[in-house]
């Protein structure tokens, strides 16, 4: 990953992309029109899934590494969220494990990037704190 957070950038809109895309054809698996779980399930992941990638842009644009962390930590909370919307998806038959598999993945990789992304900030913050402070005179 680049050091202005751009693989990233990409990587998460790119997921929220095909996100979009799925959401199209989960709603094209509406049974009746009393078969609202497609649609419903569709619309939370449609939301946390775009929502990773505005997150991390948020991430980028912090004024502080506290502020870093939290929107950091906000993003791996909404992939964490769509992995679980595309769970349930599958676990109840609505869809094929293959047809998500790949969205799957991906959701994976994002969560362990951010939350290692996540991880290097607190340690960096940590670190800055124990550096010594240069000294300034009284007067």
């Amino acid at each position: 990953m680049s050091r202005d957070g751009t693989d990233l950038r990409t990587r998460t809109k790119q997921f929220a992309l095909r996100v979009i895309k799925a959401y199209s054809a989960v709603c094209r698996l509406r049974r009746d029109r009393f078969d609202d779980a497609p649609l419903v399930l569709g619309k939370q992941f449609l939301r946390s899934g775009t929502s990773i990638g505005a997150q991390y842009r948020e991430a980028c644009r912090a004024r502080s590494n506290p502020e870093f962390v939290s929107k950091v930590e906000s993003a791996t909370q909404e992939a964490d969220e769509t992995l679980n919307w595309f769970e349930l998806l599958v676990e109840s038959g609505l869809v094929p494990r293959t047809k998500l598999a790949n969205l799957m993945q991906e959701a994976d990789e994002l969560i362990a990037m951010l939350v290692s992304s996540a991880m290097t900030a607190k340690g960096n913050a940590a670190a800055e704190e124990r550096l010594p402070r240069p000294r300034t005179r009284v007067r």
